[in-house]
């Protein structure tokens, strides 16, 4: 994609209003332009020159680099980082270096460019001021053969140990469509001393028979997310510093991750259309009495598919789950029973917020290999009451007599509970076009089902919200 042309006003030699602000006003609105624009900018104007090797805060995408070949573009994209990146000791207008505090380079993975991007990036580590530095790699585009991944993600390791110094000041990666060795990814924390958070995309084992163990009891990673992950499950031995875990898509039979010694865990996201050979699994089978005591947020979607974990006694759970606060349990198909939502009641004593969804999606279609959608069958236990629920929160009201039912055993066993929202259903512009009355009727539901349950005690009226639809994310 080309830039129009870029007009500064030096006619007659004189400088526009803006060059005549001051280089940190200029570098302000650099930054805003983007690192091509600014580049292209000091190419115009002697006034501007110095300024893009000024930048504080550099972000690169190889997209906005397109040309007719890879060869080109990746030309193209190493070319300005390496102007922008080059070192910095010379003298500038006011006789001192600009610090880079912050990198974020998107680039393909392309042999003859890797050493350029690396070595770049050095010459502006090594003056120890950049705070923030993130990579989003990913193979060429239409490299996606099984024999090529592979190729690709030792390219990848390869890269990153070659650039060493580079890596140990990474505080963010992001991965696409790579493959690694049994070993790899835990040496690749391990190895980047400052990784915060790391997140890859349809990546996984060369052998996907084996189990991906990160086992770095010196890393500072905070957040780890997996999506389509191929490889028999993930084993989280050792990871001090984790707070947020999530486990995106699946294909491995369940349960798809053990935690260990992950002591400051607060955060677990868990969503899946469960296959026709994964069957439902013990929340307990994942978690620890050391991995999860200090668990805050729980959220399970189950993309309105098969349910797959199953309720359990209270001792399996309860010391595990003590201090979870709050539990969202989404993409519930319209036709299972909800009581079984319940367990979370009994498990987790500190719950003070509950959040159900269980919308139809008319534009979602099962794959040939979906499992089969089954009723989970449960009661609570009668004598259950819990203290700390303070809000539960609903979407999805197509079956109102079961929604009503299930909202009054809530109601019957949270004794403190002091708010019922009952949300419209998220905006969805597929299943709008297939059905463009679906909010006026579900507004209807949820109207009906207030009636009800206020019509049963006028102190549900105060009680029970009805909430607008939030916009889609």
């Amino acid at each position: 994609m080309e830039l129009p042309p870029l007009k500064l006003n030096v006619a007659r030699g004189e400088e526009d209003r803006i060059s005549a602000l001051p280089d940190e006003l200029l570098l302000r609105i650099l930054e805003r332009l983007g690192l091509r624009r600014a580049v292209r900018a000091g190419t115009v104007s002697k006034r501007w020159r110095h300024l893009p090797h000024q930048l504080s805060f550099v972000t690169l995408d190889v997209r906005c680099f397109r040309r007719a070949t890879l060869g080109e573009t990746m030309d193209a994209f190493t070319a300005a980082l390496t102007s922008v990146c080059a070192q910095r000791n010379c003298e500038c207008q006011r006789g001192r270096v600009m610090a880079m505090k912050a990198i974020c380079l998107r680039f393909f993975l392309s042999a003859s460019h890797l050493s350029s991007i690396g070595s770049a990036v050095e010459d502006v580590v090594s003056h120890g001021k950049t705070r923030r530095l993130a990579f989003q790699v990913s193979p060429p585009p239409g490299v996606n053969s099984f024999p090529q991944i592979p190729e690709m993600g030792q390219q990848f390791m390869s890269f990153s140990r070659a650039h060493q110094p580079a890596f140990q000041c990474l505080t963010r990666l992001r991965l696409k469509s790579l493959a690694f060795g049994d070993s790899d990814v835990a040496a690749l924390i391990a190895a980047s001393d400052k990784l915060e958070h790391l997140n890859m995309n349809s990546c996984g084992l060369v052998d996907q028979r084996h189990v991906l163990k990160i086992d770095t009891p010196c890393s500072v990673i905070q957040e780890l997310e997996f999506k389509r992950f191929h490889c028999k499950s993930i084993h989280l031995i050792s990871v001090p510093r984790l707070r947020t875990v999530l486990c995106h898509s699946w294909r491995s039979n369940n349960p798809p991750m053990r935690f260990g010694y992950v002591p400051q865990l607060r955060q677990v996201n868990l969503a899946c259309k469960a296959k026709a050979w994964q069957v439902p699994f013990l929340l307990s089978q994942c978690f620890s009495m050391t991995s999860a005591n200090n668990l805050l947020k729980l959220h399970l979607n189950f993309r309105h598919q098969m349910i797959w974990i199953r309720p359990e006694h209270p001792k399996h759970l309860t010391a595990i789950f003590r201090n979870l606060a709050e539990v969202s349990f989404s993409g519930i198909f319209p036709e299972c029973d909800l009581s079984w939502t319940l367990f979370i009641l009994q498990v987790a004593p500190a719950l003070h917020k509950f959040t159900l969804s269980r919308e139809r999606h008319a534009c979602d279609i099962p794959s040939e290999d979906s499992a089969e959608k089954t009723n989970v069958v449960w009661e609570p236990s009668k004598d259950l009451k819990h203290l700390k629920l303070k809000l539960l929160r609903m979407y999805g009201f197509e079956d109102e007599d079961k929604v009503t039912n299930y909202i009054r055993l809530v109601m019957e066993r949270a004794v403190g509970l002091k708010r019922i929202e009952l949300r419209g259903e998220v905006p969805c512009e597929k299943c709008d076009a297939i059905y463009p009355r679906r909010s006026q009727v579900d507004k209807g539901r949820r109207r009906r089902i207030k009636e009800r349950l206020t019509h049963e005690s006028s102190s549900n009226m105060g009680m029970i919200m009805l909430v607008a639809a939030m916009p889609a994310r």
